[in-house]
């Protein structure tokens, strides 16, 4: 191979109208792992290998910076937020993010985890009484982005959340952009109303208005505050439940599954409060949700630009070059999954993972620009599965393929409609609530 060969791939350019992740499947089986095509075009590389993965995204990611069609998507709702920002712009963003979403921070928010879950399992028990159905899609929805703007507003809950109530099931389009600005300004006008009045909040609003830049010291401006609060709402909000749409569907055509967590929240939890530091105790429920994350993640595409020339898997990448890597296609590649379309959280046990790339899943990217969000959602995950799953069952009767729609974010095409059902120990000695 010479140093200076290109890969190969298809003579015709991608349409718009065809289906995108198809389209790339296909091609990964014309031409293997690594491929050459023009999309929206641009030159553009499209990447299905962990170790080409680990090149763009860790080991040379300063010359990869987040660019593409999907990240122009997103800041035509978002402006140039934590997510389409790019070199000392991000950096600076990121540094003054980062600190609300460590540890403790997100210790902060675990108590209102937990009080947004056990509304929805009230909600969920009383139909499992009558034996009614529930929309699990809308009200995973529902539920999420009451978590979210709990975290982000704290005592402004009341004032804002009524503004937030069309997120929750609204296509992401050119209205959808209109709304996220004045949903800004609302963001905007309570930041304005908190520096006036003196408030000091430990809410995430709070702890973004308390950031400092390390350069000058000087605070977010209120449309800096603005577009990260919109950004952590919507890319937070949508991605987080479409993973607990998932988990519910998986665990409810998987009842092996949903009997093995369950085995484990009896044993490990029993009618004690659910709490923080115990959360790492919970290994099943953990990897229940991995292989969601593996086989569903929201995040289906990622695309980079190399700044420079570089080298990648043998192949010259000429500057200028779009790299596509999809985690949905990565995630189910059979050189690296034994039977990569089958649910098994099995594969995520601490005696399976050994020797496995760890970019054979990224399902919320890799390197410095991965989701800064990631703890928050992996704990908030965990609080409503683990409260809800130790009272309730679901049972899906549509026995229809589950179908999927890879926009933005990787969604279920059709709401899943399903029947609760109280499981035999939870009937018999109905569990204290939460510990709030």
């Amino acid at each position: 191979m010479s140093t200076d060969s290109l890969p190969p791939g298809p003579a015709e350019s991608y349409q718009a109208t065809e289906d995108l992740l198809e389209w790339m499947r296909g091609n990964f089986e014309r031409y293997g792992d690594i491929y050459q095509s023009s999309l929206y075009g641009q030159r553009t590389y499209v990447i299905n290998s962990p170790e080409a993965a680990d090149h763009v995204l860790l080991r040379n990611w300063r010359n990869y910076p987040r660019k593409g069609q999907a990240v122009k998507r997103i800041a035509l709702s978002l402006g140039n937020g934590l997510i389409s920002s790019n070199g000392e712009v991000w950096a600076r963003q990121r540094r003054m993010i980062q600190p609300a979403f460590r540890k403790e921070s997100i210790r902060v928010f675990f108590d209102a985890f937990l009080r947004v879950s056990a509304a929805l399992l009230a909600k969920w028990e009383s139909a499992a009484r009558l034996g009614a159905s529930v929309d699990v899609t809308l009200d995973v929805s529902l539920a999420v982005l009451e978590a979210t703007l709990v975290c982000l507003f704290g005592s402004d809950y009341d004032r804002a959340a009524p503004h937030f109530a069309p997120i929750a099931d609204e296509s992401r389009n050119l209205e959808f952009a209109q709304t996220c600005i004045a949903l800004g300004k609302v963001v905007a006008q309570i930041a304005a109303d908190r520096r006036r009045d003196g408030v000091d909040a430990n809410d995430l609003l709070g702890q973004m208005m308390r950031a400092r830049d390390r350069e000058g010291g000087r605070p977010m401006s209120e449309a800096e505050l603005s577009r990260h609060a919109m950004t952590l709402v919507i890319a937070g909000h949508e991605t987080t439940a479409s993973v607990l749409n998932w988990i519910w569907y998986l665990l409810a055509t998987h009842p092996q599954v949903e009997a093995t967590l369950g085995a484990e929240i009896d044993a490990l939890l029993g009618d004690e409060p659910l709490c923080f530091d115990r959360l790492n105790d919970f290994v099943y429920s953990r990897q229940v949700i991995e292989e969601a994350l593996r086989t569903y993640p929201p995040l289906w595409l990622m695309t980079r630009k190399a700044q420079g020339a570089d080298r990648l898997g043998g192949y010259l990448v000429p500057a200028g070059t779009e790299i596509y890597i999809s985690p949905y296609l990565l995630q189910r590649h059979p050189r690296y999954w034994e039977d990569p379309d089958r649910f098994d959280p099995g594969r995520f046990a601490p005696e399976a993972s050994p020797g496995r790339h760890p970019l054979a899943t990224c399902p919320f990217g890799a390197g410095p620009r991965n989701c800064i969000g990631e703890l928050f959602a992996r704990v908030e995950m965990q609080a409503h599965l683990l409260l809800i799953a130790r009272v309730l069952r679901l049972r899906y009767g549509d026995h229809r393929p589950a179908d999927f729609v890879a926009g933005v974010n990787l969604v279920s095409r059709r709401h899943f409609l399903m029947q609760p059902q109280l499981r035999q120990r939870a009937a018999a000695c109905r569990r204290p609530a939460v510990r709030v």
